[in-house]
């Protein structure tokens, strides 16, 4: 027996839509409930890596301060302001020339970034990548009380 479709009748006839010259060459839009808009092109993301080996370039290659001026000048000032009403009785606190606080800020850059050379190594010795607190901390304690400059 062979297999045949059935026949689809209309169930009503359907009138030709009349067509103005305004409306003319436009034609009825389906509703946006049935199709979902396609979702917004995600952002581009590079592989975890990239950029902090792209950082690490770029500050290697740099030498200008990392830290900003204004925020330490005020840290100097304030713990020099402290220091200053505990060791002598003069009222006003000291005041600094701009390239004592520039030398400051380049000596205090120098002596971080050879700290954290020194607590990369002790991480690299533990046979870890990330530096942590106690890779400091010894670094710290193998420089000794002067941090390795005396």
């Amino acid at each position: 027996m062979v297999r045949t479709t059935p026949v689809k009748t209309p169930t009503r006839s359907k009138a030709p839509v009349k067509r103005t010259p305004a409306t003319k060459g436009k034609l009825a839009k389906k509703s946006s409930s049935r199709t979902a808009p396609p979702p917004p092109p995600r952002p581009h993301r590079y592989r975890p890596g990239t950029v902090a080996l792209r950082e690490i370039r770029k500050y290697q290659k740099s030498t200008e301060l990392l830290l900003r001026k204004l925020p330490f000048a005020r840290l100097v000032k304030e713990v020099s302001a402290d220091l200053s009403t505990m060791e002598y009785s003069g009222g006003q606190p000291p005041r600094w020339q701009a390239t004592a606080i520039l030398a400051l800020q380049e000596a205090a850059e120098a002596f971080m970034v050879h700290l954290f050379e020194d607590a990369n190594l002790c991480a690299i010795h533990a046979k870890r990548v990330t530096v942590m607190q106690k890779d400091i901390q010894l670094a710290r304690r193998i420089r000794g009380p002067w941090g390795g400059l005396g």
